[in-house]
């Protein structure tokens, strides 16, 4: 606040960003101070010259109840520039050149450090609210092992994915295309997001500067949201190869598949990188926080940003496939009448036969057969998909619940502790993809043992030598004695 004896003249608050930054900078000293008069913010660009007499109009009294200083208040800080070219002091301008130097950085210092002090009130507010066993090295070690368990989990099950699709030709179908693509998102979430977040989790504080800080959120945001849109692409694939069976090969083609690969890689980016790097995710005070507080890095994020985020990130794409299981439960339902009707006609009709002493039509009871194991694959699939997206839900609802409700309710607090619990265990579900296509998918389990056999020379279940590895050195090259039984 400036020192001045003019009443109308509470406030000045000088930015290097800009006026919009300056009038929500005045604005929250403003209410921090409390201040219920008028306001007037000074930029400082351009630069003032010696020369230049600078007026500046009131910002009216009513913008501190503004409470995210939009509305008008831009509008009105931007008022003084039009006088400028006025004559001096015409109507409500004053002069205020000799002031704007000393009474900028003094405003800026007080900003800054009101709004440090505010944070550093919320911070020990939730230190107070931490458990104190959370800090006990035991829980710390154990906080370890298992942040390591979930990364190894991720980055190596997700390769095994990756490399068994590539070195069996019979999992190259259009379907694994997305699996595929699913298992890299899945890897880049652990290489890219979970890496920084341990970091963060083990040592307390973010050791990497301002531009790694939103490097990482987007990052995080980026790679999460593109796992989460695979597990949506492989519902909407299931659907049609379940429900619609015929016209799956029509619907979908590959260059339909390539096109929905695109999308996924591509949407998550208008997310991440374009309004996280740009500033335009969070409020103008922490966004000025952050930069001023390069060792701290802390993803809080306006309203606007968490709806429109949490609803392309989770909300959209789990009512799709809470939709599409639903229908593939339907149809799995209704081929499984279908198979107990056409059961309890073969039965029927072969007692008739054997009443008649007409020979059977082999044939047709073949062709029977071979129908009902194709419905018992689809009904399979569908197990498998219905366990992704319980999993899926399970995973993420809590972090997106936490997520939004947080966001909406600003008086609404949550332990530290809680929040990276709630991250984790989104995270795990990286590392749990692979684990159900492993358990649950008979070609992919074939494959990944397979697989493993590969790497490794030796089969350490069987106790025996892999095909094409080297035999282990005998110890001892005395042949053992041949013993002849006796029955």
């Amino acid at each position: 606040a400036s020192n001045t004896n003019d009443e109308h003249l509470r406030i000045i608050a000088g930015a290097d960003s800009g006026e919009a930054t300056a009038t929500k900078a005045a604005i929250t000293l403003a209410k921090h101070i409390g201040i219920t008069g008028p306001v007037v913010v000074v930029t400082s660009t351009p630069p003032l010259q010696d020369d230049q007499p600078m007026y500046l109009g009131f910002i009216a009294s009513v913008l501190l109840n503004d409470e995210d200083g939009n509305g008008s208040g831009g509008g009105k800080g931007t008022d003084s520039r039009a006088g400028l070219g006025s004559a001096n002091g015409g109507g409500n301008l004053v002069p205020i050149k000799s002031a704007v130097a000393a009474a900028a950085s003094a405003a800026a210092k007080a900003f800054n450090d009101s709004l440090a002090s505010a944070v550093t009130s919320t911070s020990t507010a939730a230190s107070a609210s931490t458990p104190e066993w959370s800090t006990h090295l035991a829980f710390v070690i154990f906080k370890c092992c298992v942040i390591i368990l979930i990364i190894l989990a991720a980055i190596l099950g997700n390769v095994l994915v990756i490399v068994s699709v590539m070195r069996h030709r019979k999992l190259r179908i259009i379907t694994n295309y997305f699996v595929v693509s699913l298992a890299v998102a899945d890897m880049l979430v652990a290489l890219c997001a979970m890496t920084f977040n341990a970091s963060v989790e083990i040592t307390g504080k973010w050791m990497f500067g301002a531009v790694m800080c939103d490097v990482w959120n987007s990052f995080d945001v980026y790679f999460s949201t593109a796992s989460i849109m695979h597990l949506c692409c492989i519902s909407v694939d299931r659907y049609y190869a379940i429900v619609q069976p015929l016209d799956y090969p029509l619907i979908m083609t590959q260059g339909r598949v390539y096109f929905m690969l695109l999308m996924v890689w591509l949407l998550p980016a208008l997310l991440s990188f374009l309004p996280i790097c740009s500033g335009w995710y969070t409020t103008a005070e922490n966004w000025i926080y952050l930069k001023s507080n390069p060792h701290i890095c802390e993803f809080k994020v306006n309203k606007a940003y968490a709806i429109v985020s949490s609803s392309m990130s989770f909300w959209i794409p789990g009512f799709v496939m809470v939709f599409m299981y639903y229908r593939i439960y339907q149809e799995a339902v209704r081929q499984e009448r279908l198979v107990y009707r056409s059961k309890v006609a073969a039965l029927l009709l072969d007692k008739h036969l054997q009443i008649s002493q007409i020979p059977k039509p082999r044939p047709s009871i073949q062709v029977e057969q071979s129908t009902i194991t194709t419905m018992r694959r689809e009904r399979k699939a569908a197990r498998t998909l219905g366990i992704i997206m319980i999993a899926f839900l399970l995973c993420w609802a809590p972090f997106f619940l936490w997520y939004l409700t947080s966001t909406l309710c600003s008086s609404c607090t949550t332990p530290r502790i809680v929040v990276g619990i709630l991250f984790w265990i989104g995270y795990f579900n990286s590392a749990l993809n692979p684990i159900i296509y492993a358990y649950f998918n008979r070609d992919f389990r074939g494959a990944f043992k397979k697989t493993l056999k590969s790497c490794c020379p030796y089969d350490l279940i069987n106790c025996r030598v892999s095909a094409g590895a080297d035999p282990p050195p005998n110890i001892n090259p005395t042949p053992p004695p041949h013993i002849h039984m006796n029955n």
